[in-house]
């Protein structure tokens, strides 16, 4: 079983906007960790929405370098 923080978080890209869960691993404590990460070309979400469609999609990989933004969402 795959441990971390997932951390529910909102992405824009050039295609469109994302809403979905992002697992930070143990040995990172940030969402910029994640995306700092030199070796992962993709992010990876799981239940996602895409443009506040009501659809939920059990897993995405995006492309880091298509990504405008990306926002945690704060509970």
């Amino acid at each position: 079983m795959t441990t971390g923080k997932k951390v529910r978080v909102k992405v824009r890209t050039v295609n469109g906007n994302y809403k979905g869960d992002l697992l930070i691993p143990p040995m990172r404590k940030r969402v910029s960790d994640v995306m700092n990460e030199d070796n992962q070309k993709f992010v990876s979400l799981t239940d996602v929405r895409i443009d506040a469609s009501k659809e939920v999609i059990p897993f995405m990989a995006i492309n880091k370098d298509m990504i405008e933004s990306i926002i945690e969402e704060l509970e």
